[in-house]
């Protein structure tokens, strides 16, 4: 098999989400599934794979798996050096994962998807937080993003938390009245935030994190909500300590070096969080360029991929083309991979 003629996977796994695109060697794009998250943090090592082996089958949908020539997966999730040994430990064995493999970090794909500079720095922003900075020397900026436990905040579970915990002390007298909390009732069906909180905790509702209530913050936000617009704010001052501790690591202060903001939050394009996004970097960053990536991280994932396999600029636009929106995804319901 010759890299002129071989197949090439590409694989984006967040924590609500994966992608799986199949290109030919010019870039062309066969197959794109999409599945449920295989964040391995998230999902457990077994789960995340049993997801994207799943996926991968039905992109490859009877192609035959020695045509492979290059498979690249950016997990989130994957953090430490540990865990990247211990996920190519697990797929060893599959009948794709029998030629040239990488395995990554998300935040590599969604630097890539949107921006070929040498000195970046990409913040990603869905149900997590995290950041990566990068040089033109090789150096890497990276952080555990372990949540709590390593000092991350910020992410839609995190907002969608901070939505309860308001809601409760604006209900039981310890914190200021605030417009979520009767967005958080009608948005969950519940006749009180305490009878919500029993139920949680006494396993009568499904609970699988509050991830889902982030929009809220920003409507009462918008709406004039003052403790909403404290918790923007203190998210837009995430980013930007991300950001300042990336630049001032690679000592990039003197460069205008490209920051690619993304993930479902980043998306979103808030006009409140970037605005603060953008006063806190003119504070600690001026010449950083914030963008926002609207074209999906598997793009990245696809172009790290054709580029391992020496693919040239033609190929690399033709897969630009091919992935550059996820338009026909918008109102797709991620499918189960099982």
């Amino acid at each position: 098999m010759t890299a002129s003629s071989g197949l090439v996977l590409a694989v984006d796994g967040g924590g609500s989400k994966t992608d799986v695109v199949l290109l030919d060697a010019t870039g062309e794009v066969l197959a794109w599934e999409r599945g449920t998250g295989s964040s391995p943090q998230l999902e457990g090592l077994d789960e995340s794979v049993r997801v994207i082996d799943a996926l991968i089958g039905r992109a490859l949908d009877g192609r035959d798996p020695r045509e492979l020539i290059q498979v690249s997966l950016y997990l989130s999730g994957l953090d430490l050096a540990e865990e990247i040994v211990a996920y190519r430990s697990a797929i060893v064995g599959r009948e794709w994962a029998d030629t040239a493999v990488a395995v990554e970090n998300d935040l590599h794909a969604l630097l890539r998807a949107g921006t070929d500079s040498p000195d970046a720095v990409a913040v990603i922003c869905g149900t997590g937080m995290n950041a990566i900075g990068v040089r033109a020397d090789g150096v890497v900026v990276r952080f555990p993003a372990l949540g709590p436990l390593s000092g991350d905040w910020g992410g839609g579970s995190e907002l969608g938390d901070a939505v309860v915990w308001h809601a409760a002390r604006a209900e039981d007298g310890r914190g200021p009245e605030t417009a979520l909390r009767a967005l958080l009732l009608r948005s969950v069906d519940a006749p009180s935030v305490a009878e919500l909180i029993e139920d949680v905790h006494l396993g009568r509702r499904d609970h699988d994190g509050f991830a889902a209530l982030a929009p809220l913050v920003f409507e009462a936000a918008h709406a004039g909500d003052a403790v909403a617009q404290s918790i923007v704010q203190r998210q837009a001052e995430e980013v930007v300590a991300f950001v300042q501790a990336c630049v001032r690591k690679l000592d990039l202060h003197d460069i205008a070096v490209p920051v690619v903001f993304g993930g479902g939050v980043a998306r979103s394009r808030d006009p409140l969080l970037l605005a603060g996004i953008r006063d806190g970097l003119d504070r600690v960053a001026p010449r950083a360029q914030l963008s926002v990536v609207d074209a999906p991280p598997v793009l990245g994932a696809a172009l790290l991929a054709l580029a391992a396999t020496g693919g040239d600029e033609q190929a690399l636009d033709r897969t630009r083309e091919g992935l550059s929106s996820d338009e026909r995804f918008q109102q797709r319901v991620p499918l189960s991979a099982g």
